[in-house]
């Protein structure tokens, strides 16, 4: 089966809004890889996460911000021939972004990228109490670099 790169922006878009989560790498005080999904919404370029106000990736991404994100969506397992193990594979869809994590601190800015996150996964409108918005985190990862990858789909399941 045959890898695509995806080379336009709105095609890559168009994958991580079907994800329900993505995967978000980040650097422990060991410097080990941390991968942990998380909820998200992408807005013109950035994506929003949110978290407790105090934990592990919370002291990770404060001490080391940069990031990678992973987004991989339409698994399915396709073979040529059921009995060779060989002719096995995986269709998916998959976008890696890299960028720097800060935290958002005004409480506008945090209110409307909890509504972002939000409307990603529901159509029904929903308010946010200020106690709830000053406990939670935000975290803003503006996408400085956003590659993408097929594979196996054909053209026209694109």
């Amino acid at each position: 089966m045959k890898t695509k790169h995806l080379t336009g922006r709105p095609e890559m878009e168009a994958v991580i809004a079907k994800c329900p989560y993505c995967m978000v790498g980040m650097t422990d005080d060991a410097g080990a890889p941390y991968v942990i999904p998380m909820n998200f919404a992408y807005a013109d370029g950035v994506v929003y996460l949110h978290s407790g106000p105090a934990g592990s990736k919370v002291r990770y991404l404060d001490a080391r911000p940069r990031v990678c994100l992973t987004f991989s969506e339409g698994h399915e397992l396709v073979w040529m021939h059921a009995q060779m193990a060989c002719s096995y594979s995986m269709k998916a869809r998959s976008v890696m972004c890299r960028g720097l994590a800060r935290r958002v601190e005004d409480l506008e800015e945090k209110r409307r990228a909890l509504g972002l996150m939000m409307r990603h996964y529901t159509d029904a409108p929903c308010g946010f109490s200020d106690p709830a918005v000053r406990h939670v985190l935000v975290w803003e990862v503006r996408v400085e670099e956003m590659t993408g990858r097929s594979f196996g789909l054909l053209p026209s399941e694109l």
